[in-house]
């Protein structure tokens, strides 16, 4: 059977570290915004206030699977990014590029990615189509364990507020499927750039006999 899973990112433009400051509005307009979410069988969510925000929004009752908690920033939690890379430039320039690092005491980019990869595995074959409400760094290790890819490719990965990414699995194989229209109303990403063939560059020696 196949394995449906849709990935709603609850995480707003990202200025404070594990946590986002939600207005009194912040339910309306999230209903507002979002169009009703593709067909599926069950809801999950993290565990945070933000996600809880977004399934209020939708209309949909959401089941908290605390697996799906996002990425623990340890000292940093609560704190600006302009605030923690004024005080230790190092250290988060390390958490970024090490997977092993955690300048803040909190869990490493390889911890979330093994933590989720786990999850995935433990989901059954008949899970059938599922909305699963993340924060972005949760989605991104997803995508980092479907695509196959290192973890310190985590934070090279990019999953903007309020997008769905949309997987399937069969037979223990992740695919990422493309979609073109975001879940925000009015909102299509912008049209595939067409590949043509690249052409070698034509080389020649110079008068001089030098390569050019």
């Amino acid at each position: 059977m196949t394995i449906r899973l849709t990935l709603l990112c609850a995480s707003p433009a990202r200025t404070v570290l594990g946590c986002a400051p939600l207005s009194e509005r912040a339910p309306h307009d999230v209903g507002a915004a979002l169009t009703s979410p593709p067909a599926h069988s069950a809801t999950l969510r993290s565990p945070s206030a933000g996600s809880a925000l977004i399934a209020a929004g939708l209309g949909v009752r959401a089941a908290v699977d605390p697996a799906l908690r996002d990425i623990d920033y340890g000292t940093w939690r609560g704190r600006t990014v302009a605030d923690v890379v004024a005080a230790d430039p190092c250290g988060y320039s390390s958490w970024l590029t090490d997977p092993d690092a955690a300048p803040h005491g909190g869990e490493t980019a390889r911890q979330l990615c093994r933590r989720i990869a786990q999850w995935l595995s433990s989901l059954p074959a008949d899970t059938g189509r599922t909305l699963a409400i993340v924060e972005a760094a949760v989605a991104q290790a997803v995508l980092v364990h479907a695509l196959s890819a290192p973890p310190r490719a985590l934070w090279k990965l990019s999953v903007p507020p309020l997008n769905a990414v949309h997987l399937t699995c069969c037979d223990g194989v992740w695919r990422v499927q493309p979609t073109d229209v975001c879940p925000v109303q009015g909102v299509r990403r912008p049209p595939p750039v067409p590949l043509t063939p690249l052409t070698a560059p034509r080389h020649r020696f110079s008068d001089r006999g030098m390569f050019v």
